[in-house]
């Protein structure tokens, strides 16, 4: 008898897990062919509208004018392709930040990371720093520079009262209010000119994108995912708290460690060359917890799909909200993120009260 509960038991177990795997994929698929179909009108959409039909004929090499087939791939489909992938970029790190801080308000934005690179980048504006790159690489390399100690100073902050999630937090916030000041203090003595160029990389902006920019972004998510997916059931794990994760033998500091350095690593190369776009990293991944739950093996490739695809569609809208002139998409995405986020702040205030 309890033979047969155990096989039924388990049987019911594996259908389970069966029903939630098929489910999975589903979004996941569902999300990539959202992502192509935003992804070719977003390049139709510009200045001068391209007939769809003909832009996906060139997507697709089977272009039949000329003309239309420079427009997209020498102009529009870089920036499309690098709104995917900066937006696959920041939904994947702040998918990561709230599942080893296990707070849903945290992302890269909201803790400091982004306002390390914009400080960064402002640098180089202002003052010139000297960097052993050429001029147009130097912004963004002091920008990915500036994040990558952002994420740093969290986690050595953190770690002051053994790293955990409530002081990387506290340690996020003061780090963030500290680069604002110095972010304001270097647009108080900035020219004219160099605080229009600023005020310009921080709104955010896809029209510098490249296919050489892309590749870089490109190959930093090539080699991050395969590494989060190897702790995914350690990321999994650490949801349930520090002390059942190090119950079941998961090294939370040493975990941490990792996922931060990833963490630097995404949102530094996404905010060095398009600027600081705010609220993606928040929103994709609740978005993705919504849909596929909390095993990591599908939030974290639903976290990047949904932020590229939140990007996209931001790019899209930035193109359309004023005809004939092009709003800088961190104003867009704010648009989106800010009114999310305090439906966060609201929903999480009545689930601890």
């Amino acid at each position: 008898m309890s033979a047969t509960l155990s096989a039924v038991s388990g049987g019911g177990v594996e259908a389970v897990y069966a029903r939630l795997a098929r489910k999975r994929r589903a979004v996941l698929l569902a999300g990539l062919a959202a992502l192509a179909v935003s992804l070719v009108f977003d390049v139709a959409t510009g200045p001068a509208m391209l007939p769809v039909p003909a832009v996906a004929r060139s997507v697709l090499g089977l272009a039949q004018d000329r003309t239309i087939d420079a427009i997209v791939w020498s102009i529009r489909l870089p920036i499309a392709f690098v709104a995917l992938a900066v937006g696959a970029a920041l939904g994947l790190s702040g998918g990561i930040m709230q599942t080893i801080l296990n707070n849903p308000l945290a992302s890269s934005y909201t803790l400091g990371v982004s306002a390390g690179a914009g400080f960064g980048a402002a640098l180089v504006i202002v003052l010139g720093v000297a960097m052993p790159l050429p001029e147009p690489w130097a912004i963004p390399a002091m920008a990915f520079l500036f994040a990558c100690l952002a994420c740093a100073g969290v986690y050595a902050i953190g770690s002051l009262r053994g790293s955990s999630p409530e002081m990387l937090v506290l340690g996020g916030i003061a780090l963030l209010f500290l680069f604002q000041a110095l972010l304001a203090l270097l647009q108080f003595v900035a020219s004219p000119e160099a605080l229009q160029q600023i005020v310009f990389w921080l709104f955010g902006s896809l029209q510098k994108a490249s296919w050489s920019k892309l590749w870089i972004i490109v190959a930093v998510l090539a080699v991050a995912l395969p590494l989060l997916l190897a702790d995914a059931w350690r990321l999994t794990a650490l949801k349930l708290g520090d002390e059942r994760a190090k119950g079941l033998g998961v090294d939370v500091p040493r975990l941490r460690m990792r996922a931060f350095a990833v963490i630097s690593a995404l949102t530094g190369v996404a905010v060095a060359f398009v600027g600081t776009i705010g609220f993606v990293g928040l929103v994709a991944p609740h978005l993705a917890r919504m849909l596929v739950g909390e095993d990591q093996r599908g939030l974290l490739p639903a976290s990047g799909v949904f932020g590229a695809l939140l990007l996209s569609l931001a790019s899209i809208a930035s193109k359309t909200v004023m005809p004939g002139a092009i709003v800088p998409i961190g104003i867009v995405t704010s648009l989106i993120g800010v009114p999310f986020f305090v439906w966060l702040v609201l929903r999480s205030r009545r689930a601890f009260w």
